[in-house]
C-alpha cells in the first residue's frame, strides 16, 4: 500500500544533505500541529483555546480513533466544543496547576482525560472538520483562534471510553451523539495503520499519552492517586487532600523531596535493523511463530540502560539469530505508540566468515531466521507487503516471501537495503 503523503523535509542542498541524502521520515511522524508544548502550563491559553468556536476533538474509545464511516477509515473525525461538553464540563482548564494540586479532592473522583494536541497554523486540517458530518455550525465558521504569534485552529484529545468510573454515562453520552451522524470508532484490530500520514501522527501522538494516563493512575513511589496536570502530559502526586471537608497530609512520597514532583510519558528506545552480508548481497531477516506463513521482518528488540544504540542493535541481533554485528549506521526513527516506543532504524553489516552463521538457541523469540537473496526481498516489495492480520495482496504467489507494509520502519529499512541507501557512492 503506498503512502504518498509521509512527511519528508523540503529539498534543499545543505551539506548534510549532499553527503547523506534527504531526511528520512516514517509512518506515525509528521504531524501537520504544531504543539506549542511551552503553553501547556499556560491556563488563560489552554481556556481560550478549549473555549473557542473552532476548538477540535479527537476522541479515543478503548484507544480506537473516531473516523469518518465505516468505508472511510482513512480519515479521522473532529468532534466540536458542543460534543464533548456533556464529558469535560464547560470549563476543565479553569484551575492552574498550582490550584488543582493544592485542592485536590480524592471524593471528587476521576477527572477526564482531555490532552491538548496542538494548533493547525498551516489549515491542513481545514476541510476534515466540515466534512466530518460534524453537524451544526459551531467549529465551521468564526475566525481562527489566535493566541499571542500563534493562529489556527486548537486540537484536543479526549478518552471516552465507558468505565464504571462515575464519567460512564456522560461518556456514553458523547459517544452517541457522535455515532448517530455515521460517524464510527476504528473497530479493524489494535493497531490503524491505514489514516492519511498526517493524521496517524495525530493520532498516535494522542494515543500515547491518552494510554499512558489511564496505564499510571497510582503513583511509581508511594502507590497513591495521581493527578493528571499540564494539560494531560504530566501527572503528580499531590501533598493534600480535601476529602471530608478538611485538608490533611497525604502519606509521605519520596518523589516530594525531589526537585520535581512530576511523572512524564514515557518512551521506550527500541532499536530495529537491517543486517547486510558481508559481501553486500544478502540480507538478514526472522519470523515470529505468532506470524502469517512466509511472513519476515527485520530483527528489533529494547534497548538497555547503560547501552549505546550501535551495541545494542549488536546485542539484539547476536542474541536473536547468531550473527554478529560489525559497522552499524543510523537511518531513521519511528515514534510506535504500541504503546510507546521509539524505534530506531538502523542498518548493520555482518562480520565475514563465522559472523555469518545463524544459531537460534539464544533467545527463543525467533523461529526462524534466514539470509534472503536482494533479488528475492525486492521482489517481495513488489508484491509481497501486507499488515499483519491481512492476506496477502494482489499478485502474490504462494509460498513466497512476505514483509511488512509501507507504515513499518521494518519496510523502509528493507528497501534502503535493497535500493543499496548503504553504498557511500549513492550518498
Amino acid at each position: 500500500m503506498p503512502i504518498p503523503d509521509l512527511p519528508s523535509l523540503p529539498t534543499e542542498d545543505s551539506l548534510l544533505s549532499q553527503k547523506f541524502g534527504r531526511e528520512i521520515a516514517n509512518y506515525f511522524s509528521g504531524s501537520p500541529l504544531n504543539r506549542v508544548s511551552f503553553l501547556r502550563s499556560d491556563g488563560p491559553f489552554l481556556r481560550a483555546a478549549f473555549a473557542h468556536p473552532r476548538a477540535r476533538f479527537l476522541l479515543l474509545r478503548d484507544l480506537a480513533p473516531l473516523v469518518r464511516s465505516p468505508t472511510d477509515t482513512a480519515n479521522l473525525a473532529f468532534a466540536s466544543r458542543a460534543d464533548v461538553l456533556p464529558l469535560t464540563g464547560p470549563e476543565p482548564f479553569a484551575r492552574s496547576e498550582e490550584e488543582q494540586i493544592a485542592e485536590y479532592d480524592s471524593e471528587e473522583g476521576p477527572q477526564p482525560i482531555i490532552v491538548f494536541l496542538g494548533i493547525d497554523e498551516r489549515g491542513e486540517l481545514k476541510g476534515l472538520f466540515s466534512g466530518s458530518g460534524s453537524g451544526g455550525s459551531e467549529g465551521e465558521g468564526g475566525e481562527e483562534f489566535k493566541y499571542r504569534d500563534f493562529e489556527g485552529d486548537p486540537y484536543f484529545a479526549l478518552d471516552v471510553t465507558p468505565r464504571d468510573d462515575g464519567l460512564k454515562e456522560r461518556a456514553e453520552e458523547v459517544i452517541k451523539a457522535v455515532t448517530a451522524r455515521g460517524l464510527v470508532f476504528y473497530e479493524g484490530g489494535p493497531r490503524h495503520m491505514g489514516l492519511h500520514a498526517g493524521q496517524a501522527a495525530m493520532y498516535g501522538h494522542a494515543r500515547a499519552i491518552i494510554d499512558w494516563n489511564v496505564r499510571t493512575p497510582f503513583c511509581a513511589q508511594c502507590g497513591q492517586p495521581t493527578l493528571s496536570v499540564n494539560a494531560g502530559t504530566k501527572r503528580v502526586c499531590p501533598p493534600t487532600d480535601k476529602a471530608g471537608g478538611q485538608v490533611r497530609n497525604r502519606k509521605p512520597c519520596a518523589t516530594r523531596g525531589t526537585v520535581s514532583n512530576h511523572s512524564f510519558p514515557r518512551t521506550d528506545p527500541t532499536v530495529i535493523m537491517a543486517v547486510i552480508s558481508a559481501d553486500g548481497t544478502k540480507v538478514l531477516l526472522g519470523r515470529q511463530r505468532r506470524w502469517p506463513k512466509y511472513w519476515f521482518s527485520t530483527l528489533a528488540g529494547f534497548q538497555e540502560p547503560g547501552e549505546s544504540i550501535e551495541e545494542a542493535v549488536r546485542r539484539e541481533v547476536w542474541e536473536e539469530s547468531g550473527v554478529r554485528v560489525g559497522r552499524v549506521i543510523l537511518h531513521s526513527s519511528q515514534p510506535w505508540p504500541f504503546p510507546a516506543s521509539l524505534m530506531i532504524g538502523a542498518i548493520g553489516q555482518a562480520l565475514p566468515g563465522d559472523g555469518e552463521k545463524i544459531y537460534l538457541g539464544h533467545d527463543a523469540e525467533l523461529e526462524s531466521a534466514k539470509w534472503f537473496p536482494l533479488e528475492e526481498v525486492r521482489e517481495a516489495l513488489l508484491k509481497g507487503t501486507s499488515n499483519l492480520g491481512e492476506g496477502a495482496p494482489e499478485g502474490y504467489v504462494e509460498g513466497a516471501l512476505r514483509l511488512p507494509p509501507q507504515t513499518a520502519i521494518a519496510n523502509r529499512l528493507i528497501t534502503a537495503v535493497v535500493e543499496g541507501w548503504w553504498i557511500p557512492s549513492r550518498m
